[in-house]
């Protein structure tokens, strides 16, 4: 970080200290070994022939190091006459073909799991593509494929195939239900990067819901059996200003997800639904990192069992269980320290203490809910983060939620990259 440092003020006087005839005549990238240096110099802004710009190498460093492929980048300058110069940049690669296992508990309290490969670099070009299989009480896949640089180094497109099958409680006059859910359809997205900052999704998915009833409290009002032909739109609005060191990050970031979703049914009807994730970095000497998240959300308040926010272990608060409660309203914060016990050329070791609090708004319920008591969850809790630092997103977690409000649980929850 030092040396980079060093570098960029290097090239700032360079730039400043001598006519603005100071060009660059070539620009070079080495340790690309899997990934396409054309893709690379395609991708960047700094070209040859333009005038030495710190700024705009500095904000290259960042491009490259947001890449699955790339775990760092820097860069050297060499003075090769008088007002000429010759820019290196130089990347370390990570690996990119991944296969994953995630272990978490079930709606059954029984340890269900999802297994996948990732190809994070296919063809060199940063996409993106693999499958998985989940195992959840009931058989699950998916496929998808991501080319964010498709036709340009600004437009590409994604692709989703999900057939996802899950026990899930649905909750009604104060009991609940156990349903078979069963989610199956395809999702289409364009992707547009504006700036270095600035990046949009806009796509649409057509699908099919199944509810079935598996046993539990009964009522007239919730049916029993639901075959739901559906479709959304969707918005995705990214700001993304966090500087990337290895396990450590530092900036903000907020990313808006809009949808609008039409169904077939009488009883699911249409509905708008929208949330926002705020997240911020900060390091802390040489070996801590504070990260916090807050998630506020919004969705038609329309007074159903199956409404779309949920309170679970594996999406906002650690140890609370698998699908405790749903809401049309969320307000989730989470916000933990992480601290690097061992950090190794490959390998690293990171401790984290967390507090995840969170409440919901009741469906066809009043703002009021989020304050209500039996609402609020307040999750402290302590965690450990095992990383391989060559292999993309190479992250064990494994984390410990105790809750401290009314009615609370506790217990554990695994994972693969940060919770956040």
């Amino acid at each position: 970080m030092i040396r980079s440092f060093l570098i960029a003020m290097f090239c700032i006087v360079v730039t400043n200290g001598f006519s603005q005839d100071n060009r660059v005549t070539q620009v070079k990238i080495e340790g690309a070994k899997r990934t396409k240096v054309s893709f690379l110099k395609n991708l960047i802004e700094f070209k040859a022939g333009m005038v030495l710009d710190s700024t705009m190498i500095a904000e290259d460093m960042e491009r490259l190091k947001r890449l699955p492929a790339i775990s760092y980048a820097n860069f050297k300058v060499f003075s090769l006459d008088e007002n000429l110069f010759e820019v290196v940049y130089l990347v370390n690669e990570n690996f990119t073909l991944i296969p994953y296992a995630n272990l978490f508990t079930s709606s059954n309290d029984d340890f269900a799991f999802r297994v996948g490969l990732q190809e994070f670099n296919f063809l060199g070009r940063n996409i993106t593509i693999g499958g998985f299989y989940q195992y959840d009480v009931f058989n699950s896949y998916g496929i998808g494929i991501r080319a964010p640089y498709l036709f340009s180094k600004k437009i590409g497109l994604a692709f989703n195939y999900n057939n996802i099958s899950t026990q899930e409680p649905i909750f009604f006059d104060n009991t609940s239900a156990d349903y078979k859910y069963n989610n199956k359809g395809f999702e289409v997205l364009g992707l547009y990067q504006m700036n270095f900052k600035n990046n949009f999704a806009f796509g649409a998915s057509l699908f099919a819901e199944n509810y079935s009833y598996l046993g539990g409290a009964t009522s007239e009002a919730v049916p029993q059996a639901l075959d739901v032909d559906k479709y959304l739109l969707k918005f995705i609005y990214d700001y993304n200003d966090i500087s990337y060191f290895y396990q450590y990050l530092e900036g903000f970031r907020s990313a808006l997800n809009f949808q609008y979703v039409v169904s077939s049914a009488i009883s699911l009807p249409d509905f708008l639904i929208g949330f926002n994730d705020f997240t911020y970095f900060h390091r802390i000497g040489q070996k801590g990192n504070w990260a916090s998240r807050l998630r506020l959300g919004l969705a038609s308040n329309v007074n159903t069992p199956f409404a779309p926010f949920t309170v679970d272990n594996n999406i906002n608060i650690r140890g609370v269980g698998n699908t405790i409660d749903r809401g049309t309203g969320t307000v989730v914060f989470n916000t933990e320290y992480r601290h690097t016990l061992v950090d190794k050329d490959w390998f690293v070791l990171q401790a984290n203490a967390f507090v995840d609090g969170g409440t919901w708004r009741n469906p066809g319920g009043t703002f009021g809910d989020f304050i209500e008591s039996d609402n609020v969850r307040i999750y402290p809790g302590v965690g450990v983060r095992f990383i391989h630092k060559k292999i993309f997103n190479a992250i064990f977690r494994i984390d410990y939620g105790y809750g401290i409000t009314k009615d609370a649980s506790r217990g554990v929850v695994f994972g693969i990259g940060q919770y956040f």
